[in-house]
């Protein structure tokens, strides 16, 4: 369940731009801006999908001018998309963090030297946040330590006890964006359970079929495994398919995961999955175009929203899945 405070602030926060585009709809306050938005994997795919609509809905609510990026979750390529973006020289640039703070930092002072406001969505650059963000460098995104935890939480709760084997499978390498699987590896930990870290390459962070061989084979090696978590969106979609495939029935290991794709919400009605953290990606494609607008206008300072506040399961699913088909949740 998400909390109330959330939904009240993204309810509040809905309802302002609502006025606004509603008071100037002739004149939205946003006309004449330029944003570039860094949107992470594929236009369309279950980890995405979300946010590029509320990216969208909110570019067309205050009238900006919306340029989207992808980068099939590459940190290499979203260098080089800043790059890219800061040489159109436009209004605002969102960036997501997996590359780093220390990577990002002298690209992003460049930037906001030239005028540009940047801010950040999905995963956090806390040093740049704290630097820039009286220039509007805000964050869009879970907590990802605590989201991590959270869903651990949530497959603690499903029977897992002290002793029992687990995998968490995610990008533990990557800076800040790796917290995500630190946290649902340490609360599983902190619980008793036995804990292998294994590290998502790449080449599987970018297309995550390749995880299919790498976790049947996972599996197949483990007879003991009574758990599976992991913290990446497109693999979490993968795993009612891994658990098949390994010869595995609905609870036979417990499955927490990330993100409403469709195989994953086809996995939570299966009962495969057993809890995923709902990141509330609409937010983190509204909120970064709304901070653009809030501080190009207004020069109002970063904006940060945790977007990560509750879980779903098998037993909670049917009540979003036409928001989900809508590609708002």
């Amino acid at each position: 369940m998400l909390t109330k405070k959330l939904l009240l602030g993204a309810a509040a926060a809905g309802a302002l731009v609502a006025a606004v585009a509603t008071a100037q709809a002739e004149d939205p306050i946003g006309k004449g801006l330029v944003m570039y938005m860094q949107m992470g994997g594929q236009s369309g795919d279950g980890a995405t999908l979300a946010r590029e609509t509320g990216a969208k809905q909110a570019a067309a609510a205050l009238g900006v001018e919306l340029k989207a990026q992808y980068s099939a979750w590459d940190p290499a390529t979203m260098i080089n998309q800043f790059k890219d973006a800061v040489a159109a020289k436009p209004n605002c640039i969102e960036i997501m963090g997996h590359p780093g703070s220390t990577a990002f930092h002298d690209l992003v002072k460049s930037a906001v030297d030239q005028g540009i406001v940047v801010t950040s969505g999905n995963s956090p650059l806390s040093d740049l946040q704290k630097e820039f963000g009286p220039k509007g460098f805000g964050y869009a995104g879970v907590d990802l330590y605590a989201g991590g935890a959270l869903t651990a939480e949530a497959m603690i709760a499903k029977g897992l006890k002290s002793g029992d084997e687990a995998v968490v499978y995610g990008v533990f390498d990557q800076a800040e964006r790796g917290q995500s699987e630190k946290g649902l590896a340490d609360t599983l930990e902190k619980a008793g359970l036995k804990v292998d870290r294994l590290q998502v390459s790449q080449e599987v962070n970018s297309d995550t079929t390749l995880a299919v061989p790498v976790l049947t084979a996972y599996i197949q090696a483990h007879p003991n495994l009574k758990a599976i978590g992991s913290q990446h969106g497109g693999i979490t979609g993968e795993l009612p398919e891994i658990l098949k495939k390994a010869g595995k029935k609905p609870g036979d290991i417990i499955v927490g995961g990330i993100d409403l794709a469709p195989a994953t919400v086809d996995g939570l009605k299966s009962g495969y999955i057993s809890a995923t953290l709902d990141q509330l990606l609409y937010l983190q494609g509204f909120m970064p175009v709304f901070q653009c607008v809030m501080t190009a206008k207004y020069k109002m300072p970063g904006i940060s929203i945790n977007t990560g506040a509750g879980t779903d399961s098998p037993e909670s699913i049917g009540d979003i899945t036409g928001l989900i088909d809508a590609g708002i949740r």
